[in-house]
């Protein structure tokens, strides 16, 4: 499925000015029609799959609590 560049954007959540700069950078394959850019939703697949462990791995590490410290003396 092709997208265009708004449509990636919104897609991506990123600005259409940065997507069209890694377009012209080929840091992303798309293809120009003649009017306009269109890109394969397709090729996003895997990028945004590790985001979504990434996420999860840091939301886990932030939940996580905090381990007693040996260290501490009780005083009483």
């Amino acid at each position: 499925m092709y997208l265009t560049v708004e449509e990636t954007a919104a897609y991506l959540e990123l600005p259409e000015d940065y997507l069209r700069h890694l377009i012209l950078n080929h840091k992303i394959k798309a293809i120009y029609d003649g009017r306009q850019y269109l890109i394969n939703k397709n090729q996003f697949h895997n990028h945004l799959e590790q985001m979504e462990n990434y996420r999860k791995m840091i939301q886990e590490y932030l939940s996580e609590p905090l381990p007693e410290d040996p260290d501490i003396k009780d005083e009483d």
